[in-house]
């Protein structure tokens, strides 16, 4: 018996085919193998044509199982995973009506903004946890006001994994995780949330019936099945937006669990047992994938966006051509600290971690007669770090205490300076799986189709590749260089 994982991305969609018995990854693969176009009609716009999701994952499936040569018949559960915070509308025929307003579109920052002013402060953190901000209900909002045509037509407002589940089931929903990142959910009354539907002028019959993250959340068709080659008794039984479900995929479900990536941006994901909210909105909170009125498990969202990005300008503008194993070696020879040198690395736009500023990347404390290529790239993968710190710390003011910190061994976490940083500086030790988000979403489509009785159960073939302990020799010397890294940050904000 096989399980299926979706990730709807907005650069491709990736698929994994799981044995639920042993655990082991069958097939995994992704399509396009060109990025997906995002559509920007005016400036601060980002769409996408969801039917091209569609497509896509239609023919991966189809692909994977051609080439794996397994039984697709085998396939009894599906579980997706999607680019949080898109908008899809479609009317009371399941049509599309318009291009998907996707996670990176700015339209609706300033309606989110006033929204928040409105409603009040105090209210939205108390109940939302968020500010309104550019979030999907913000974007249905900003729908209504200039597309009023658009509007009158919507049978039902879905994210992008609700509307891979309704091609697949013919039926509409969500789930709470998904209400809550489209600032939907009301997390004092445990309900949808009637002061922003009200203020917002949506009416509620446009919000989707809403089922749990691990559920039988519809059968597949049978015409579809049939076209795909799957089990016609397969069903979909897990959904979540591709960071909670990242966190899931590395068996970050409770209190002090954190999960981080560090690609061209960096995330860190903690999970909290109670409501709290960062009175700045430097970080997001939203209900994890585990989350029920009875026992509450959020997710605390840290976003950095210049991370990886950082280290790949770096190599492109200052390193003649070296690889990144070769850029970790130099880096290796200079002492923690870089011996003073100093790497902001916020060049890739405004950062939420910083109250939406935009104080571009600097290097501080250059000396030309003591200091060397090496010690930038050194500086640089220590910046990143300590950028991480720095909203690290804010959630733990929001009572994160961390107990481990998970991830995929690829990107940033492939380079031990960073890793080793990270854990010093932290005082947590950081576990490396072999898993992405796809083989997260097959494990959770297992989970609520009840072939696992418990998590324990899913995650025991989880592959562990490595653990870096905190080195108590290097936490002072560690400390001491973020500590001076904060002094240059302060210098800008």
């Amino acid at each position: 018996m096989f399980s299926l994982g979706f990730d709807i991305g907005s650069s491709s969609i990736k698929a994994s085919i799981i044995d639920v018995e042993s655990g082991k990854i069958l097939a995994s693969d992704f399509y396009p193998k060109e990025e997906m176009a995002i559509n920007s009609p005016q400036t601060g716009f980002a769409e996408q044509d969801p039917e091209l999701w569609w497509s896509y994952s239609k023919l991966l499936l189809k692909k994977l199982i051609y080439e794996s040569k397994i039984d697709g018949n085998e396939i009894k559960s599906l579980g997706i995973t999607y680019q949080m915070h898109g908008l899809v509308l479609v009317d009371k025929n399941q049509k599309i009506l318009r291009p998907s307003i996707i996670w990176c579109d700015s339209r609706a920052v300033e309606i989110g903004d006033k929204a928040f002013d409105k409603i009040g402060e105090d209210y939205c953190l108390k109940h939302f946890l968020n500010s309104p901000g550019n979030f999907t209900a913000s974007k249905l909002r900003w729908v209504k006001e200039h597309e009023p045509e658009i509007f009158d037509k919507i049978d039902k407002i879905m994210l992008p994994g609700d509307f891979l589940a309704m091609k697949l089931t013919g039926e509409i929903s969500t789930t709470v995780s998904g209400l809550s990142e489209g600032i939907f959910w009301d997390f004092t009354s445990n309900a949808i949330s009637d002061k922003l539907l009200n203020y917002y002028e949506i009416p509620d019959n446009i919000i989707p019936q809403v089922n749990p993250t691990f559920s039988n959340q519809g059968k597949i068709l049978s015409s579809i099945a049939e076209v795909l080659g799957i089990s016609s008794d397969a069903i979909v039984s897990y959904r979540a937006g591709d960071q909670p479900n990242n966190a899931f995929s590395l068996n970050v479900l409770n209190a002090g669990e954190v999960a981080a990536n560090a690609g061209t941006s960096g995330v860190v994901y903690g999970v909290i047992d109670k409501n709290n909210f960062d009175k700045y909105s430097r970080v997001n909170q939203f209900a994890h994938v585990n989350y029920l009125n009875d026992s509450i498990k959020l997710g605390v969202l840290l976003c950095i966006n210049g991370t990886g990005i950082l280290n790949s300008w770096i190599r492109k503008n200052f390193t003649s051509g070296l690889s990144y194993s070769e850029m970790n070696e130099s880096a290796k020879a200079i002492p923690i600290g870089s011996n003073g040198v100093v790497v902001l690395p916020f060049g890739n736009g405004a950062e939420r971690v910083l109250k939406n500023k935009n104080i571009g990347s600097h290097i501080l404390n250059l000396d030309f007669n003591n200091h060397s290529k090496a010690h930038v790239l050194r500086a640089a993968q220590e910046g990143i770090v300590f950028s991480f710190k720095y909203g690290i710390d804010i959630m733990k003011e929001m009572g994160l205490n961390i107990n481990v910190i998970r991830a995929g061994k690829g990107n940033m976490f492939l380079s031990p300076i960073f890793r080793e940083t990270l854990a010093n500086v932290i005082g947590a030790s950081i576990e490396l799986y072999e898993t992405d988000g796809s083989i997260g979403a097959a494990r959770g489509a297992a989970i609520g189709a009840g072939f696992y009785r418990s998590f324990d159960e899913a995650f025991a073939s989880l592959k562990k590749l490595e653990i870096i302990d905190p080195d108590p020799l290097a936490f002072v010397q560690t400390s001491e260089a973020y500590n001076k890294w904060l002094n240059g940050l302060k210098l800008f904000l």
